[in-house]
C-alpha cells in the first residue's frame, strides 16, 4: 500500500482534497485501479490529523495508518517534552503504535528499539522513520514475548499501554491494562534502569503511589490547560521521595514541582475575595494539591471544598489564571451581557446560570459563581 499511495498522481489528489467532505468523497469511486477510495480518505485524515497533533509529520513521502492509531497515538508537543529529560545509550518503546512519543524520546540515545505487535503498523512506522532518515531496530512481537525472549538490557524502557478492555470500554487501574503493569514490573525493571510509563489523564495519584512503591518521579502534562498524560517513572534503585511535577504546555505558566506528602503538611488560610482572584491550572488540579498551592503563593482560599485563591496584592507568577474581580449581587446581573461563566462548589451548572440569568457565554469578562466560608458568592471582572 506505502509504495503506491506516495507516488505523485495520487499525493497530489491527496493534497487537492484536503478540505472536501469526506463523506462525499468515500461515495466516489477511486481514481487509481492500484488504491481504494478508503485508503486515499485514509490518508486525508492522517495529514487533517497531522497539522494539528504532529506537523512535523507532513513532509512529502509519510503514511498515515488508521485513524484508531492516529487518536491513540501522543501529540508532538507532549512527545517532544517528555523527551527533554531522557538520554542515554539504549532505549526501547514496547508498545510503539505510531512511534510518535519513540521518535522524539530516543533523539538523544545511540541504540533504538522500537516493539509493536501490529505488523501493517509496524510497516508504517518503519517507512516513514527511513523519510525521516531516522535509525531504529523494528521487532514485530508481543511485548510480554519480547520480554520473556529478549535478554538486553536498556537504559530507558518507555511503553503506553492500551486503557480499553475486550469490550473497548476504557479502563485505569493498571492491573486492568494491556499488558497489566503489576503483573510485568519486575521483568520491566530488571531490563530497565529506568521504566517510563504513559497513562490516562484520569488515574488517580495517591493510587499510583501505593500499588507501585517503585515510583521516583510522576509529570501531569496538560496543554492549553486540558490534562493530556499522567507518566510515572520507575527504578529498582531506592530514590529520595517522589516528585511531582505540574506543566501546562502552550502557556506562560511556570511549572509546578512538589515532593509527594506535601499537601498533607501544608497550611491554608481562608479568607472572603480580595481584589485578585486566582484559579491553579488543571495539571495542579489534578495533582490535588490544593493546599501547598496556597501556602507556596502566600494566598488565602475561600473555603476547603472551593479551589479558588485570593489576595490583595497581584502575584504574577501563579500557575493558572489571575483576575481582578469584585463581588457583585445577583440582582445587577444584566439580562443578555456576555460573560465566561465559571462555577466551582456552586450549586449550579454555567448551563443551567446561564439559563437563570438571561446571559449569554462569552466575550472579555468572567462571572465566578461559588461559595466562601460564610455562603454562596458572585464575583465579577472589574
Amino acid at each position: 500500500m506505502g509504495n503506491k499511495l506516495i507516488s505523485k498522481e495520487i499525493q497530489d489528489y491527496i493534497h487537492a482534497n484536503l478540505n472536501t467532505d469526506l463523506h462525499t468523497l468515500l461515495l466516489k469511486k477511486s481514481p487509481f485501479p492500484e488504491v481504494s477510495m478508503q485508503e486515499i480518505v485514509q490518508q486525508i485524515k492522517g495529514k487533517q490529523t497531522a497539522q494539528k497533533k504532529f506537523p512535523f509529520l507532513l513532509k512529502e513521502g509519510i503514511i498515515f495508518p488508521p485513524q484508531l492509531n492516529l487518536e491513540q497515538a501522543s501529540s508532538e508537543k507532549t512527545a517532544l517534552y517528555k523527551s527533554q529529560m531522557l538520554k542515554g545509550n539504549k532505549f526501547i518503546d514496547l508498545t510503539s503504535g505510531f512511534g510518535i512519543d519513540a521518535y522524539y524520546l530516543s533523539g538523544n540515545f545511540n541504540e533504538v528499539t522500537l516493539v509493536e505487535q501490529n505488523q501493517q503498523l509496524l510497516d508504517i512506522v518503519k517507512h516513514n522513520w527511513a523519510v525521516l532518515e531516522r535509525d531504529a531496530t523494528f521487532i514485530n512481537q508481543n511485548l510480554e514475548n519480547f520480554l520473556d525472549d529478549d535478554q538486553e538490557h536498556f537504559d530507558c524502557i518507555y511503553l503506553d499501554p492500551a486503557r480499553r478492555d475486550q469490550n473497548k470500554n476504557k479502563v485505569f487501574l493498571l492491573e486492568d491494562l494491556s499488558p497489566d503493569i503489576l503483573q510485568i514490573k519486575e521483568k520491566l525493571l530488571s531490563k530497565g534502569d529506568q521504566v517510563i510509563i504513559k497513562l490516562s489523564p484520569l488515574i488517580d495519584i495517591k493510587y499510583l503511589v501505593s500499588v507501585l512503591p517503585e515510583i521516583f518521579r510522576i509529570e501531569i502534562i496538560a496543554v492549553k490547560n486540558d490534562v493530556k498524560e499522567a507518566i510515572i517513572f520507575l527504578s529498582s534503585e531506592k530514590k529520595d521521595g517522589i516528585m511531582v511535577n505540574c506543566v501546562n504546555l502552550e502557556s506562560e505558566e511556570s511549572a509546578f514541582l512538589f515532593r509527594f506528602g506535601e499537601e498533607e503538611k501544608s497550611q491554608v488560610a481562608y479568607s472572603e475575595p480580595e481584589k485578585f482572584i486566582y484559579i491553579p491550572n488543571n495539571s495542579i488540579l489534578k495533582a490535588g494539591v490544593f493546599n501547598l498551592i496556597s501556602e507556596r503563593s502566600g494566598l488565602k482560599k475561600f473555603h476547603p471544598n472551593t479551589h479558588i485563591y485570593t489576595s490583595d496584592q497581584k502575584i504574577t507568577d501563579f500557575p493558572g489564571r489571575v483576575l481582578e474581580m469584585e463581588v457583585v449581587e445577583s440582582k445587577h446581573i444584566k439580562k443578555k451581557e456576555s460573560f465566561n461563566i465559571i462555577s466551582k462548589n456552586y450549586p449550579l451548572k454555567p448551563e443551567e446560570i446561564k439559563k437563570k440569568y438571561g446571559i449569554k457565554d462569552g466575550g472579555k469578562d468572567y462571572l465566578i459563581f461559588t461559595q466562601s466560608k460564610k455562603g454562596k458568592i458572585i464575583l465579577k471582572s472589574v
